[in-house]
């Protein structure tokens, strides 16, 4: 059965206008956006109000003085600066109409003392901004989470991380700051901005409308665990563009935990990460729709575009496009097996629902990967309408890692033995593949033995044209 090519067209179309207004006007998406309003915006410099920016002494008082007078300034858009310098703080609270201008070499550097975070762990940042509106941060500097002053035992495999949960504060082994977070706001611009060292999450996009990040570095520790470069929660209207993130864990990963999720663009980006360059989830209760990834390098990560759908949300008008991809293994205790393209709906649980991918579409892809493709759906939710078109596949091994793994984590059946396969498919209702070239090595000790690995019985509506299979 032939696919429709209309949620393409109008997706290529959406992509196109709204390129368009990226260059013109850089905050994208939405006309409402009020960032910036002028060439020469008001600004209060944080020195004014007593911050040494030594790194040794607390600036804490002095920046957030400077914020609350920025905020009070009557001016729309208001800069609180910071010279050459470091800067040590507790959590910050930014306030509407304020934009952090972090000047080249001045860093503003976050605790590591619980005390020095607010008592709800919902708001552990070193930055935070809360109902607020024309709120950003810039200027060339850096913003550093301290991330490696949290590492408990260093270790080779996945650094062992000081827990604040023995308090009662929290639950579980993910109990650090995050940060820099924006949490129900709106006109959001993060833009020429250094991000390092994150003890847990770096940016985080919380239940916001209208947010432009673009040029921005992000750097975490490669063997830290949930360091997450940007986190795109509950938000809608959202452009992502030229961003560099090297980072031990996601790298950009939208999810839904009260609300859907529509309009995300992600363009121009490099990307090297130990987990997911791009993923979906894990958390999506509610629905992902009407999100374009185009013109992305990702480098040596363990796995490469990536839907983790466990708790029941439905996805659909998906487009990746002009994506180069290389994926290796990395130790196990790390989710992913080297898949350039890992898509499941498997229930995170007995108790979760089964939620649907519909409407994927998968366009000039080039893959160099030491696994192949996983397409899983499930029972009750099954993968509707997948479109690969002009992909290019060339598997081969090149670490020491075992193969032979899938990973459904988390939850679901965990890791499974299973034969190397080109494409594995489960649980797919509308498949159609044009123009694949998939080539393997002929080492044996990469095990490759089946092109495609599919149930019949799970598996409806295929179309294949000039798919190619070899080796090289």
């Amino acid at each position: 059965m032939a696919i429709p090519v209309r949620p393409l067209l109008l997706q290529l179309l959406l992509l196109t206008l709204l390129l368009i207004s990226i260059h013109q006007s850089h905050p994208a998406i939405a006309s409402t956006f009020h960032l910036p309003l002028s060439k020469y915006p008001h600004s209060l410099s944080v020195t004014d109000f007593g911050a040494i920016g030594d790194g040794l002494h607390y600036d804490t008082v002095a920046i957030q003085s400077t914020i609350k007078a920025c905020h009070a300034s009557h001016h729309t858009q208001c800069h609180v600066t910071f010279p050459p310098g470091t800067y040590l703080t507790k959590t910050l609270f930014l306030k509407s109409g304020v934009v952090l201008d972090i000047k080249e070499n001045a860093t503003l550097l976050g605790s590591t003392k619980m005390e020095d975070y607010p008592k709800e762990s919902r708001e552990w940042y070193v930055v935070v901004a809360e109902n607020a509106s024309d709120v950003g941060i810039t200027g060339g500097g850096m913003v550093d989470g301290h991330g490696l002053g949290f590492v408990k035992r260093f270790n080779m495999r996945k650094n062992v991380m000081v827990s604040w949960n023995t308090t009662g504060a929290c639950l579980g082994d993910e109990c650090r700051p995050r940060l820099v977070g924006f949490i129900d706001c709106k006109n959001v611009r993060v833009w020429n901005i250094t991000l390092t060292e994150p003890a847990y999450w770096c940016l985080h996009i919380v239940r916001c409308e209208n947010t432009s990040i673009h040029d921005v570095s992000i750097y975490g520790n490669f063997n830290t665990p949930n360091n997450d470069g940007i986190d795109i929660e509950d938000s809608n209207n959202t452009v992502i563009t030229r961003c560099h993130i090297d980072t031990g864990d996601d790298a950009i990963c939208p999810k839904t935990y009260t609300s859907p999720l529509h309009n995300l663009i992600v363009t121009n980006c490099w990307i090297r990460t130990k987990s997911s360059a791009i993923k979906l989830g894990s958390a999506s209760s509610f629905d992902f729709k009407g999100l374009i990834f185009d013109n992305i390098t990702i480098v040596q990560s363990h796995r490469g575009l990536g839907f983790q759908i466990r708790d029941g949300g439905n996805v659909s008008d998906i487009t990746f496009s002009n994506i180069n991809i290389s994926t290796r293994y990395y130790d196990p205790s790390w989710w992913g097996r080297a898949e350039p393209i890992y898509v499941t709906t498997c229930p995170r649980d007995s108790s979760a629902k089964e939620g649907s991918i519909s409407n994927v579409v998968f366009i000039n892809i080039t893959a160099n990967s030491e696994n192949g493709v996983f397409l899983s759906g499930s029972k009750h939710g099954l993968l509707n309408n997948l479109r690969f078109i002009n992909v290019n596949l060339t598997y081969r091994r090149w670490t020491n890692y075992s193969g032979g793994l899938i990973d459904y984590r988390p939850g679901c059946q965990g890791l499974v033995n299973h034969s190397i396969a080109g494409i594995i498919m489960e649980h797919i209702e509308g498949l159609e593949v044009e123009n694949v070239d998939m080539r393997w090595s002929d080492h044996q000790s990469g095990r490759w033995n089946n092109p495609l690995d599919f149930k019949p019985s799970t598996i409806n509506n295929i179309s294949m044209f000039n798919f190619r299979s070899s080796l090289y």
